[in-house]
């Protein structure tokens, strides 16, 4: 989000591609049978529409150079698997959080710890998350269903959220009751234009979500943790752990 590069997507390409690529052939030589690869949300697209969520199978429409690049590792890997008898697993999660997170999840976290009033109490969107323990589960499993090679995976918490309630959820998990401001959403979007962060903008107000049917029906998997008990996990190590 704080680009310095002078060519973002040579660089992306450097290690999500070509370093992918690299330890995958190495793993061939090695003879792993199975490579699980964590990609990104990012590959289907920046935001969904109201009902229109991403399914694993849609066609890419990334657009920025971290998820062109993780759309190409994917494209490599399937082309290694066919050539080498590799199993490939690809698994696209949305915003990953969990103890430690960072980022704007973190900024959160200490917005609602100092009781801080935010303008975001009528945001009507909704985003998909998941909640580190959900993640590794699923990976885990991948290692060894026999369904899952070859295949894309979405995965989520199973429950979308809006970012108003999400940071009512979070206040309660905290113990500091979320101050939030009705300021509509148009406004909290003209503003973030005005400051040069459209992209920000974005993030707070707008949609992405994830459907997992595939996920469940072919793994037969479902989220071990709510969102609920993701989100006390979190602020309890954040309480714990305080950063300035």
């Amino acid at each position: 989000m704080n680009e310095q590069s002078a060519d973002p997507l040579a660089e992306f390409r450097r290690v999500n591609v070509e370093g992918t690529l690299q330890l995958a052939r190495q793993a061939v030589e090695a003879g792993v049978r199975r490579f699980i690869f964590v990609s990104s949300i990012k590959v289907n697209g920046e935001q969904t529409l109201p009902g229109k969520a991403f399914c694993a199978d849609d066609e890419s429409q990334a657009c920025d150079p971290y998820g062109i690049s993780k759309r190409e590792a994917e494209e490599g890997l399937l082309a290694l698997a066919a050539e080498t008898g590799l199993e490939v697993v690809i698994v696209r999660p949305p915003l990953i959080y969990g103890p430690g997170v960072k980022a704007n999840f973190l900024r959160m976290l200490s917005w609602l710890n100092k009781e801080v009033p935010l303008p975001f109490g009528a945001i009507d969107n909704r985003r998909s998350l998941v909640a580190l323990d959900n993640l590794v589960d699923l990976l885990v499993l991948c290692l060894s269903h026999p369904a899952a090679p070859g295949q894309r995976f979405l995965v989520s918490d199973g429950e979308d959220l809006s970012t108003t309630e999400l940071l009512r959820r979070l206040g309660l998990a905290l113990g500091r009751p979320a101050r939030l401001l009705p300021v509509p959403q148009g406004l909290i979007k003209v503003a973030a234009l005005l400051a040069g962060r459209a992209d920000l903008g974005q993030r707070i107000c707008g949609s992405l979500q994830v459907n997992i049917d595939k996920t469940r029906n072919l793994l037969d998997w479902a989220p071990p943790v709510s969102v609920d008990q993701a989100l006390a996990k979190t602020a309890v190590h954040y309480m714990e752990n305080p950063r300035p």
